[in-house]
């Protein structure tokens, strides 16, 4: 609620200093306005007379002094004035404030047609065994991300890069046929049972011990992998059923932590269809790919590149296309890349997935057209057409640090074919890895070798070390359950596993986010679940406590939240303008602060800056609620405006949960 008055607030100074001054939009500097450390300086505040003093020979104090001076009325803003430093310090009028809150004003903005579109691609897991705890941290970051740009109205295609090609898939083909002589019949048999991604864990995990046996045998994963790519063999009909069928179950792990999709994107496909050869021919009418003729990279196709060598730029070049002809795992990428933000004159097939918890529609890439006759982009029978997906304003690839290199080669690649908007809104989401603590590991059946001397336990899934994220999931639910029975003997059994399955995902998920994503996380199970410490269960219990205080102020003066917002009308706003009030009116304001902080956290592609202001909010409130009583307070006009902060906090506190895929339960 508060950036549309900051927006107010900076057309009206932008018109002051042109009136002032002569500047125009060109000359005027970025205006900047704040929350002030101390709210008796005022609730806003911005320092552009730092800025102009240089260019207009004068003090800031000075300037500040004139800009209050031909401020005028600003909506919603009481008074304005001139800090001896030199700041404008802005107060705000409270209880038309309040009213405007309650009312509505805080609702985010609806998202525009005419806003770019943005495609936001993260999970991304081989589709080869089971998803693990690091997955978790990729899909929490990425479904954030993409709720916190809805949230602010920026129309947003959230896709899941099924490599349904790759190495990984190979190697779990390769197990099948090798190590237990399976036939795709025998593999589809084993897929349609319960826990066909564990069992592929474990297989994949004897692969790797028997390639390690012998290097010869990294024969049989070559041909499976050139195999993979083509169609009408064995090799290729268990790769997709394996591919299909883990997909599956990824789909299941990531919707019980409340993240979906609108786009499963399938590389076979971009093969298929031949988008590499699309996205090969626009580099080279670019002039962005050569053949070289000579030296080690003879009859290879490479794109130059320039990389900072300590001061100087040293001149390399990266193959695409190697002498034997083959793509690169950088051409896919690239091709995938340039389809994104409608740079080929290609596009997919789509077909209609299974429906997902959430009753979002998702939609799945396919190579095969329509029937015969039938238009591709009209429904074929009950179904409806897909949207118009790709074609983006700008794209967001959450995945970890260590492809940091090869997101930097697409955006090379975007800048190489003369697209430098594109390439500066491809931006790579990095994060570091996800370990545990020892006490976790423990509870988890891990125990770290009797050298590890780090503070935490490393898992690698390839030697079956790793750490399944449904395991985790589960373990943190089972002691999700344990408390609130503690706490509630009166649950029957169902409501009470509802109610842990709703803790257990804002514990994972709020501890996926809470830390910057370029600090690996120490994941513990104790530290996710408290109650009282920096944790999404603590942001959980303080809405759950406003609920209560809401419902026994119903009790007490019959008023549910549209009679309380309704009775603010007639009551005089003196207790919020009381200096005995500043607890009510700074809890208010930082509530009403989310939508700066989401515009804050997607501008740094930082996270963590929501998680964190949601933990200060719920804390604020905790503060408010041992030092300000409601329900108990005997002044009617007082008890009713601090309930109205509380519903507002409440109302602040249940959308930044949203925004991190979290859900407010009954009780706790």
């Amino acid at each position: 609620m508060i950036l549309p008055l900051h927006q107010a607030i900076r057309v009206r100074l932008r018109a002051v200093l042109g009136e002032l001054y002569g500047l125009d939009a060109e000359t005027l500097p970025e205006i900047a306005v704040q929350s002030p450390p101390n709210r008796a300086l005022g609730d806003l505040g911005t320092p552009l007379a730092f800025e102009l003093a240089r260019r207009l020979r004068k003090a800031p104090r000075s300037i500040a002094a004139e800009v209050v001076a031909a401020l005028g009325p600003v909506e919603g803003v009481a008074r304005a004035e001139a800090a001896p430093n030199g700041y404008v310090n802005l107060f705000l009028a409270r209880e038309p404030f309040v009213r405007r809150a309650l009312a509505g004003g805080s609702e985010p903005p609806a998202e525009s047609a005419a806003r770019a579109k943005v495609i936001v691609e993260h999970t991304a897991i081989n589709p080869n065994k089971a998803a693990h705890i690091g997955h978790l941290r990729n899909s929490a970051m990425g479904d954030t991300l993409a709720r916190t740009l809805r949230f602010l109205g920026v129309p947003v295609e959230v896709q899941n890069y099924i490599d349904d090609t790759g190495v990984q898939v190979a190697d779990v083909v390769v197990g099948f046929q090798q190590l237990e002589g399976a036939s795709t019949a025998d593999v589809a048999a084993r897929a349609a049972e319960p826990g066909f991604d564990y069992y592929c864990w474990d297989l994949y995990a004897r692969v790797a011990e028997w390639y390690g046996a012998d290097a010869d045998r990294l024969a049989f994963r070559a041909r499976a992998l050139h195999e993979i790519e083509g169609e009408g063999n064995p090799t290729a009909e268990i790769g997709r059923v394996v591919a299909a069928r883990i997909v599956r179950c990824h789909l299941a792990t990531m919707s019980r932590l409340n993240v979906d999709y609108d786009l499963l994107c399938w590389e076979g496909d971009i093969l298929r269809l031949e988008f590499w050869a699309r996205a090969f021919e626009v580099l080279k009418q670019a002039g962005a790919v050569h053949l070289q003729s000579g030296g080690p990279q003879a009859g290879c196709w490479v794109m130059p590149l320039a990389e900072d060598g300590g001061g100087e730029t040293e001149a390399r070049a990266k193959i695409i296309v190697r002498s034997n002809g083959t793509v690169t795992y950088v051409g896919k990428d690239i091709a995938y890349q340039f389809w994104k933000f409608g740079v080929l004159e290609q596009d997919f097939h789509y077909r209609p997935h299974d429906g997902q918890r959430s009753g979002r529609p998702l939609w799945s890439t396919t190579s095969t057209p329509p029937a015969e006759g039938a238009d591709a982009s009209a429904p074929t029978g009950p179904e409806p057409p897909p949207p118009p997906f790709g074609r983006a304003g700008a794209v967001y690839n959450v995945i970890d640090t260590r492809q940091s290199y090869l997101q930097q080669l697409l955006k090379d690649a975007l800048a190489a074919i003369d697209r430098p908007d594109a390439a500066e809104r491809s931006v790579h989401v990095s994060y570091e890895m996800v370990a545990l603590s020892h006490a976790t590991a423990r509870l988890l059946g891990y125990e770290a070798d009797p050298g590890e001397r780090r503070p935490f336990v490393e898992v690698s899934g390839r030697k079956g070390l790793g750490v399944k994220a449904d395991d985790l999931i589960d373990r943190v639910t089972a002691a999700a359950r344990h408390e609130v029975a503690s706490r509630h003997d009166d649950l029957d059994d169902a409501e009470a596993d509802r109610i842990a399955a709703i803790i257990a995902v804002a514990a994972v998920r709020y501890f996926m986010i809470k830390f910057s994503r370029g600090k690996l996380i120490v994941f513990d199970i104790e530290e996710a679940l408290s109650f009282e410490g920096e944790s999404g269960p603590y942001l959980q219990y303080a809405a759950v406590r406003a609920t209560n205080i809401l419902r026994k102020l119903e009790a007490r003066d019959g008023l549910d939240d549209a009679a309380l917002a309704a009775a603010l009308a007639d009551l005089p706003g003196a207790p919020l303008d009381d200096p005995q009030a500043g607890e009510l009116w700074g809890l208010v304001l930082e509530a009403s602060r989310l939508d700066e902080m989401a515009d804050q956290a997607v501008r740094a592609v930082e996270l963590s800056v929501l998680a964190k202001y949601a933990f200060s909010l719920a804390r604020a409130f905790h503060t408010f609620y041992h030092r300000c009583p409601v329900i108990a307070e005997e002044r009617r006009e007082v008890r009713l405006w601090r309930a109205a902060g509380v519903l507002y906090v409440l109302q602040q506190l249940t959308r930044a949960l949203d925004l991190m895929g979290c859900e407010v339960p009954p009780r706790m």
